[in-house]
């Protein structure tokens, strides 16, 4: 496993490259091969690839899903290079979530019977999937369970509840004017910003878990010119589709406070909550069977990012997540794999698909 590991980590695929996705395609595609001993289907949208398994002629009963997609720019392994010391494995996108990938060939290959199952890897997952969404959806429709390689949450624990995510732009239009000989004829775009981007952080709800957070900012086109024009990003995240739907509809009842001044807020709902009652029967499920192969104790945590678990959760399919590698540090300097828990999750992964196609 970790030579496939580091192999994986080796060709860097960030999301926004295609041409990188492309190549980690490839290589996704030959060492799934090798493990599992067929060809995957390759589907290409808009440019980007992703891979499919399907086994067995019948309808999918379990979807193992993942991304070979990760958040780190090409030449990041100059600063972060690929290592395995002292029980710990390094390397971008190594936690997040090519040791996943890893773990689902592995576990794949143990099954006596591989029949009703297919294993998505998509390669959009980390800009929200635009072009894998409804793929997702439609391989995850009417399964039995949709299993998540992604990370592990801290100490291991599987990802039960995961919040919905909205992303939206607020844009103003304003009217340029010179800053210094006649700032009074123009409509700044910059202070109409700034009334928003209060108005938009009082949407959270800490108290139900929402959180409304203005993020990027940009306005103005020189130093000495009333802005004319200027944005920003929101990122929303909300435990229950009720809240998502209430901060969705506030930013739409956004007004502009400066006479003259256009806004327009664009975006929306992206993902959908994974609520805890998607998780429940296949946690419970899980502890059986990790009690039964002697594992320790499963622990199970609600988190704010999302995943395509958010997606397999929204069209109704029974949805566990977080299933992936042990460590830490995603998407950060520190990012790590234990290495000592990959052949358990591993074998945690293949003995609880294999307990899901033993209901037929």
């Amino acid at each position: 496993m970790l030579a496939d590991i580091a192999e994986l980590v080796a060709c860097e695929s960030p999301s926004e490259d295609l041409a990188a996705v492309a190549a980690s395609a490839d290589l996704v595609a030959r060492i799934g091969a090798e493990r599992l001993g067929a060809a995957p289907e390759r589907i290409t949208s808009a440019g980007r690839a992703h891979l499919r398994w399907a086994f067995g002629d019948g309808p999918t009963r379990v979807l193992v899903l993942g991304h070979h997609d990760t958040v780190w720019p090409v030449g990041s392994l100059a600063t972060h290079p690929a290592t395995a010391d002292g029980g710990v494995l390094r390397g971008p996108g190594c936690f997040d979530m090519k040791a996943g990938l890893v773990a689902a060939f592995h576990a794949i290959a143990a099954l006596p019977d591989r029949a009703g199952v297919t294993l998505l890897v998509t390669g959009d997952e980390e800009i929200g999937s635009p072009t894998s969404r409804e793929l997702i959806r439609a391989e995850a429709a009417g399964c039995a369970a949709a299993l998540v390689l992604e990370a592990s949450a801290p100490g291991g624990a599987l990802k039960v509840e995961r919040k919905g995510v909205s992303q939206y732009s607020v844009r103003v239009t304003g009217r340029a004017a010179h800053a210094g000989l006649e700032p009074e004829r123009g409509v700044n775009a910059s202070v109409e910003l700034a009334h928003q981007v209060l108005a938009v952080a009082a949407l959270a709800d800490p108290g139900r878990g929402t959180t409304v957070t203005p993020t990027l900012l940009s306005a103005g086109a020189s130093a000495n010119t009333v802005p004319a024009a200027g944005e920003f990003a929101v990122d929303v995240r909300a435990r229950d589709a009720a809240e998502q739907d209430r901060v969705d509809a506030a930013l739409r009842a956004l007004r502009p406070v400066l006479d003259d001044a256009v806004l327009e807020v664009v975006g929306g709902p992206s993902r959908p909550p994974l609520p805890r009652t998607a998780s429940a029967d296949l946690f419970d499920r899980a502890s059986r069977v990790a009690a039964a192969l002697g594992l320790p104790p499963l622990r199970g945590v609600a988190v704010g990012g999302g995943s395509d678990g958010n997606l397999t959760a929204g069209v109704g399919t029974p949805t566990l997540d977080g299933l992936g590698a042990v460590g830490g540090g995603a998407h950060a300097d520190d990012e790590h794999v234990l290495v000592d828990e990959l052949a358990p999750r591993a074998a945690l992964v293949a003995a609880l698909v294999a307990d899901l196609l033993g209901e037929r």
